[in-house]
């Protein structure tokens, strides 16, 4: 059967069509023929910013021998894992049950052809024997021998991956108590054991920034001191991930991950749910400390995202690959030559301290832009005006731009996937109420009002743009991260359109997601394609758990509306991940923040009052508010609105102070709720770094 690729609307998928392998999609097809021709499946996991998909595809699916080997023996099917991240999801779980260790991608894994069990896999394999592995086409041979001689060894390992995979569910679904308060306490001391003190992070290389946890020790440092250790150490880290060169400090926008300790070198993609993550970062970092570096790695997420990342509908496109011309990173990399050529010559001595031009490379010949020295650094070693030198960096960086605009771009992947842009919504929401940002809403909303023309298909979420020509149904991140970026963009701006849609989109997830018996919600909906499982997650990965994603914006949604349904949904959830939570909160931050707002609701501020009033009341409050605290600003005569939002109403511009479902008495004096709420401007706490 000839490749079946090149129609398909995912670029990835398309990258593959040229292969000799026989490749194709993920379908009913694909598993009917494997099963009436009694061939294994090899299904192949990747992404199209993936450097060893290029790799393992370069070496192996463009060989004609190997292709050939792969067509005789088996139905070959490639997955976009950004499509599918159901289908990703399990394999990389049956991989890790496998192998003991974590998987990645490519993922490579073989399957029978009657029930789509796993019984062998890995990711990466090279075309020859390396790194202490079998080459591809060894490989493919003995595996075929495998199955035509031993059947049974097939059958066995299939069934013992089933059983693994039952029994995961049902040891996470029993024996679940309270979680404890305490969790956030044993999330501090895991955080600080794991924290590098030299170069920040936690653990060592390969380095991710993992926004889910510094989300949450963001919002641990805000109750804390500036000599705290927690304070401290989240500064610290953001500090070296801002400096480092996993930030485009001329683009904009960070890559995905570090693969030293120092966070000089990336591997090179960028992905969109990585930066809408950071957006909320950086800017709840700002909140807390009022570090311009910290404002400056916003502005240039966002820079980002208007050049490079925008699609015609106003969302945005998924991810710019690692690799340009075939080579990782050549896009970004510079020699000292080049610079100094592009640059004044008196500004050539500052540039090249700051980012290392005076070293030697450190990116195979060539120099990545890393910051070896902060900005006060270089103005104090070298003697220059602050404002000055600012203002000429800048312009550096718009000259250096433009001359790496004219290169060969890396490929961009031109999806256009919900749960993302509503990471980048979320991001987006954040930054423009911590600085006060409309034109920084107007992007959110524009992308909000793309995904609600796009991605919503016959009164229901798709997981993808229905351009796309794929109408693949929604998953549970897409629902959670939607539903609470409504949340986000209601604060700053109220609309209650917005409201109703955050209320069908609510209404949807209990309905399609919920587990019914145990509590919590699945990734897929109840009316998804059968898989071999059904997975449903506490943990934190490179997205936040959607499973408390869905939880904490559906109580968020129930206080603001009075919708105890929705804030007895989210304490389910919590409740049936409890134990989890208790013994391993590191990697439930996301569920600690559930945990942190169930425990304690933090104040919900709705303001009620005449045009004139509310963005005075709005620009004084919003910048303050702390991770968890959320206000509404809602003009008097406003329709739409549910009884809890109806009944507040004044004849002077007042705000009500709720946690949980009770309200204070209105304050109707700004500087009185300021001082109620013991908010202050960001960043009046002295960071004291010369303590670290």
């Amino acid at each position: 059967m000839p490749n079946a690729l090149a129609q398909e609307s995912s670029p990835y998928l398309r990258q593959h069509a040229d292969n000799p392998v026989d490749w194709l999609p993920w379908s009913q097809q694909a598993l009917d023929l494997a099963r009436e021709q009694n061939k294994p499946i090899l299904l192949s996991i990747g992404y199209s910013a993936c450097h060893w998909c290029h790799v393992m595809a370069h070496e192996s699916f463009e060989d004609e021998a190997t292709a050939a080997l792969m067509n005789q023996h088996f139905i070959n099917i490639k997955v976009d894992r950004e499509e599918r991240p159901d289908i990703d999801r399990i394999y990389q779980t049956a991989h890790q049950l496998m192998l003991r260790r974590p998987g990645g991608w490519p993922l490579t894994m073989f399957l029978s052809p009657g029930d789509q069990l796993p019984f062998f896999g890995g990711t990466y394999f090279p075309e020859k024997p390396k790194y202490g592995m079998i080459a591809f086409s060894d490989l493919l041979q003995r595996i075929a021998g495998v199955f035509l001689d031993e059947p049974e060894k097939i059958q066995q390992q299939g069934q013992a991956i089933q059983q693994a995979l039952i029994e995961i569910e049902l040891r996470e679904n029993q024996n679940q108590h309270g979680a404890d308060i305490g969790a956030l306490e044993t999330f501090d001391t895991q955080m600080l054991e794991l924290h590098d003190s030299e170069s920040g992070g936690f653990g060592r290389a390969p380095k991710f920034p993992q926004p889910a946890i510094l989300l949450q020790a963001l919002g641990r440092a805000f109750v804390k001191t500036a000599a705290d250790p927690v304070y401290q150490a989240i500064d610290f880290t953001l500090q070296k991930i801002a400096q480092g060169g996993i930030q485009d400090h001329l683009g904009g926008g960070f890559f995905r991950y570090s693969v030293d300790d120092r966070w000089m070198i990336p591997h090179f993609e960028k992905m969109l749910y990585d930066n809408g993550q950071l957006l909320q970062v950086f800017s709840e970092a700002y909140r807390l400390t009022g570090d311009a570096l910290y404002r400056d790695a916003v502005d240039g997420i966002v820079d980002w995202l208007e050049r490079d990342m925008r699609s015609t509908g106003g969302a945005f496109h998924a991810a710019l690959d690692a690799d340009s011309e075939g080579v990782e990173g050549k896009y970004y990399l510079w020699s000292p030559n080049e610079i100094a050529e592009i640059i004044a010559r008196e500004a050539y001595p500052a540039f090249a301290y700051r980012f290392g031009l005076d070293q030697p490379a450190n990116f195979e010949g060539k120099w990545h832009l890393h910051a070896y020295h902060d900005l006060p650094q270089v103005i104090q070693k070298l003697e220059l005006d602050a404002a000055a030198y600012a203002g000429e960096h800048e312009l550096l960086r718009q000259q250096l731009l433009e001359v790496r605009a004219a290169r060969i771009p890396p490929g961009l992947d031109d999806k256009v996937l919900t749960s993302w842009n509503a990471l980048a919504i979320r991001g987006l929401a954040t930054a423009a109420r911590v600085f006060m940002r409309a034109d920084y809403f107007a992007i959110a909303n524009r992308c909000l009002q793309a995904l609600r023309g796009e991605c919503w298909h016959q009164d229901r979420l798709l997981a993808l743009d229905s351009g796309s020509g794929k109408h693949l149904p929604g998953y549970l991140d897409d629902y959670a991260h939607l539903l609470q970026a409504t949340l986000d963009c209601l604060q700053f701006e109220w609309d209650s359109s917005t409201l109703a849609f955050s209320i069908k989109l609510a209404d949807q997830l209990l309905e399609l997601f919920a587990d019914e018996v145990h509590g919590g919600f699945y990734f897929t909906a109840v009316d998804h394609e059968q898989l071999i499982q059904r997975p449903k997650s506490w943990q934190d990965e490179a997205m936040p758990c959607g499973n408390a994603v869905a939880a904490l914006a559906l109580h968020r949604l129930g206080l603001l509306t009075g919708r105890r349904d929705y804030t007895q949904g989210a304490e389910r959830a919590l409740q049936s991940v409890a134990d989890n939570i208790n013994h391993a909160p590191f990697h439930a931050a996301s569920f600690l923040a559930l945990l942190s707002e169930v425990n304690r609701p933090p104040p919900l501020i709705i303001v009620r009052g005449s045009g004139d009033d509310l963005p005075q009341w709005r620009q004084r409050l919003l910048p303050r508010l702390k991770p968890g605290q959320s206000a509404y600003f809602i003009a008097a005569g406003t329709g739409g609105l549910p009884d809890e939002i109806a009944q507040k109403s004044s004849d002077v511009t007042s705000a009500w102070i709720c946690e949980g479902f009770s309200c204070r008495l209105p304050i109707c004096d700004i500087d009185e709720l300021l001082s109620e709420l013991e908010l202050e401007e960001p960043g009046s706490i002295d960071i004291n770094r010369s303590s670290t």
